[in-house]
C-alpha cells in the first residue's frame, strides 16, 4: 500500500509527457501509469523508452511511447495527435523534456544558443499549442511547464540554460491568461537539485553533496518521485483553481 495520493480524477485520463524515458521524465511517467492515467510520452532516447513503456504495459498500464526529436515541432506534434487518437485528447501536459548542458558564456555561438532554446523552451510553447484545441473542448486541462532553480540561485556555467527555464515562467504565466477561461490552468514546477543518474554521473561529487546539505533546508535527497507527486497533483482536479503561478519543490534550498 503506498503512503501516497491516489487522485481519482487521474484515472483515465489522457496525459503527455515529453522527456520521460529517463531522470524525472521517467519519474512522472512511472507516477502517472499507477494513477491508471493513459500516458504518452516521447524522448529520444528509443531503447529505454521502449523498455519502460514494455515494462509499465507489462504491470497493466496504458502507456504509449514514441521516439521522437522535441525539437522537431513538426514531429512532436504529429506525436502528440498519434497520443491523442490512441488516448483521447489530452487533459494534461507534462512539459518536462530539456537539457542543462554546461557551456561558458565565452564559446557559446549563435547556432549553440538556438539549440539550447530549442531544447529548453520552444518545444513547450508548440507542444501546448498543439494540446490546447482538445482541452478547450473539453472545457479543463493542465499545462505543466518546467522551470529550474539554477537561474534564481545564480548558476553560472548555463547562460543559455537559465534563460530558457527563467522563460518558461513567463509562458506559464502568459498562457494562464489566454486559455484560463476555459477551464485550463498552467504552472510552473520548479524542481531543485534532483538526484537523478544524470547528475550522479556528471556532477554531483563530494563537494556538491557538502553544498547540498548547506543549502537544503531539509536533510536528505531529492528524488524524481518527488517531483512526479506535485505534477501529479497539477494535472488532477484537486488543483483545478490553482492557475499562473510557481510550485518550488527544492528541500527548501537558500535562494539568496
Amino acid at each position: 500500500m503506498s503512503e501516497f495520493a491516489i487522485y481519482p480524477s487521474l484515472k483515465g485520463m489522457p496525459v503527455i509527457i515529453s522527456g520521460g524515458a529517463s531522470g524525472i521524465g521517467e519519474g512522472i511517467v512511472r507516477a502517472f501509469a499507477e494513477q491508471g492515467s493513459k500516458v504518452g510520452f516521447v524522448d529520444i532516447a528509443a531503447e529505454a523508452g521502449r523498455k519502460l513503456e514494455a515494462e509499465l504495459n507489462a504491470a497493466g498500464a496504458t502507456v504509449k511511447f514514441t521516439e521522437c526529436d522535441i525539437t522537431d515541432v513538426a514531429a512532436y506534434q504529429a506525436a502528440i495527435r498519434a497520443f491523442e487518437a490512441a488516448h483521447g485528447p489530452a487533459l494534461a501536459l507534462v512539459n518536462n523534456a530539456a537539457n542543462d548542458l554546461r557551456h561558458k558564456w565565452e564559446e557559446v555561438t549563435p547556432e549553440f544558443w538556438d539549440k539550447s532554446i530549442a531544447v529548453n523552451a520552444r518545444h513547450a510553447f508548440f507542444a501546448a499549442q498543439a494540446v490546447l484545441p482538445g482541452m478547450i473542448a473539453a472545457r479543463k486541462g493542465s499545462i505543466i511547464n518546467f522551470g529550474s532553480i539554477s537561474w534564481m540561485i545564480l548558476t553560472g556555467n548555463l547562460a543559455a540554460y537559465t534563460a530558457s527555464k527563467a522563460a518558461m515562467h513567463g509562458l506559464s504565466r502568459s498562457l494562464a491568461r489566454d486559455v484560463g477561461k476555459h477551464g485550463i490552468r498552467v504552472n510552473t514546477l520548479v524542481p531543485g537539485w534532483i538526484m537523478t543518474e544524470r547528475q550522479l554521473t556528471h556532477w554531483v561529487d563530494d563537494a556538491a553533496n557538502r553544498l547540498i546539505d548547506e543549502q537544503q533546508a531539509l536533510a536528505g535527497r531529492l528524488y524524481p518521485a518527488d517531483i512526479a507527486r506535485m505534477a501529479l497533483f497539477l494535472a488532477a482536479d484537486d488543483s483545478k483553481m490553482i492557475s499562473a503561478q510557481d510550485f518550488v519543490v527544492d528541500g527548501g534550498w537558500a535562494h539568496g
